[in-house]
């Protein structure tokens, strides 16, 4: 989604203001299965519905926080976090990663995106830095808050 009036050269403009939030995505256990297999990483709490709902602390399975994190770039480029006349984009880094509430599967999640900071890297360059919350929908803590960097140019 384009953010009217944000590009390359109106950036700086935008220090601290929230760019927008993306659209809410279902976080159900088909997604949360697929992500496992992808990764390898199928501890019970995540996969075994019946044990989870059982013997885990949260009444069922919970999403990966890997999974979430990995909701990150799809959701910045959602809200239109790269500025749309960018001719390139890398993933440059993740400051103060928290994962602070369990996502339980079923949930539906969405980004919040603001943008904390701007760094002329020299040659047309600029690194971004945005502050990133995942809100669970009918949660009152955030799934996740992390600082994220793009290089852009």
């Amino acid at each position: 989604m384009a953010i009217a009036g944000y590009g390359l050269k109106t950036v700086n403009d935008f220090v601290g203001q929230e760019l927008g939030t993306s659209d809410w995505h279902l976080i159900d256990q088909d997604r949360i299965d697929a992500f496992a297999r992808c990764t390898g990483d199928d501890q019970w709490i995540h996969v075994d519905v019946a044990r989870a709902t059982r013997e885990g602390p949260f009444g069922g399975t919970i999403a990966h926080g890997y999974l979430t994190l990995a909701l990150l770039a799809p959701m910045q480029t959602e809200i239109g976090v790269i500025p749309e006349d960018a001719g390139q984009a890398i993933n440059f880094g993740l400051d103060n990663l928290r994962f602070l509430s369990p996502v339980p599967a079923g949930s539906r999640v969405r980004m919040r995106a603001t943008l904390a900071a701007v760094e002329d890297r020299g040659k047309g360059r600029v690194l971004l830095r945005t502050q990133n919350t995942m809100e669970i929908e009918g949660a009152d803590k955030p799934a996740l808050t992390l600082e994220s960097l793009a290089l852009v140019w």
